[in-house]
């Protein structure tokens, strides 16, 4: 279960305004979230807390494929992001990390900044305790929240390889 404080944002959110291209030089989590939104939201990261949930409009994460923007985003404690659609590479890569995205237009539209918000990845389920509302999301294939619950596609295949190792061992 998920709970955090709502970071909203509008639509065609990219990768650029995510993790400016000016530091893409740098590849440390702790080092990207310190400039993590700084050219949409100056504020941002004196504001996210941890488990916080950002909400956008449409085509979240569209530019440019770059790691960095998911990575960036999940380093300063963003614990989900909702949108009514993402860039497709954007999701892949969010998803490789561990990071759980949930498209749901409907809580999009009844979320506003501030709102806290209680999420159940597993059945897609949505509260806005702060309205007093629920919204379901297309919950995740297994496969993908196996690599989600892991930690992201290393993490997850780091668990397999070591599974098999100790059942070989046996």
């Amino acid at each position: 279960m998920l709970k955090g404080r709502v970071h909203k944002y509008g639509a065609d959110v990219n990768t650029d305004a995510i993790i400016p291209a000016r530091y893409l030089n740098v590849s440390e989590p702790a080092q990207l979230t310190r400039h993590c939104m700084e050219d949409i939201d100056r504020d941002f990261v004196k504001k996210v807390k941890a488990g916080d949930i950002i909400v956008a409009t449409t085509n979240f994460g569209c530019g440019s494929s770059r790691e960095h923007a998911p990575l960036a985003i999940k380093a300063s404690g963003v614990s989900c992001i909702i949108a009514q659609s993402f860039a497709r590479i954007f999701f892949r890569n969010a998803i490789n990390i561990g990071l759980p995205l949930l498209e749901c237009a409907e809580a999009v539209a009844n979320t506003g900044a501030g709102d806290i918000l209680e999420i159940d990845l597993s059945g897609g389920k949505i509260k806005n305790l702060t309205k007093n509302m629920s919204f379901t999301a297309t919950p995740y294939p297994d496969f993908m929240a196996e690599l989600i619950s892991a930690g992201g596609l290393i993490e997850f295949t780091r668990k397999r390889l070591a599974s098999r190792r100790h059942q070989s061992e046996v």
